[in-house]
């Protein structure tokens, strides 16, 4: 899929934070740096009530939020590099814990998190457009995609 400008990609985080199914999902994000991770976040936590700042967490590797009854943990691992804060950090017990859990730079705490439920993989092209591509390998990532395409981006 494409995301033609900022609007297309607050359109599908919309559609996304329609889905029961995210309630406790495992959304991985893949892309270059300036590849839209972050932008697509905000839109997503936006979409679920999260009002006021919504900060990027690159340097506290986590920021949690509340939508009502529903937590969520925006984790960054761009600077994860010490396996040992995986444990110190109490990464574990929120993995395992209900809530939807969304990663940036995933590979770099590879070993440590579960399997995805969702991959999305942005690509920014030289035009400013993205170029999108979903992976679900789960019963509930699947889900997500059957909620995606009843969206007007999928």
């Amino acid at each position: 899929m494409r995301w033609r400008d900022e609007a297309d990609t607050e359109a599908f985080a919309r559609s996304l934070a329609a889905s029961p199914a995210l309630r406790d999902a495992f959304i991985e994000l893949h892309g270059d740096l300036g590849a839209g991770k972050t932008t697509f976040v905000r839109h997503l936590l936006r979409a679920l009530g999260i009002t006021g700042r919504i900060k990027s967490p690159t340097y506290a590797v986590v920021e949690p939020h509340e939508a009502g009854d529903l937590a969520i943990w925006h984790f960054d691992f761009y600077r994860f590099d010490d396996p040992r804060e995986w444990e110190d950090a109490g990464f574990r017990e929120l993995f395992a814990s209900t809530g939807l859990k969304i990663a940036e730079w995933p590979d770099k705490a590879a070993g440590h998190v579960p399997t995805a439920d969702l991959a999305i993989r942005i690509q920014a092209m030289t035009d400013d457009t993205r170029t999108v591509r979903l992976d679900a390998p789960t019963d509930a990532g699947r889900s997500l995609l059957l909620a995606l395409t009843a969206g007007p981006t999928a």
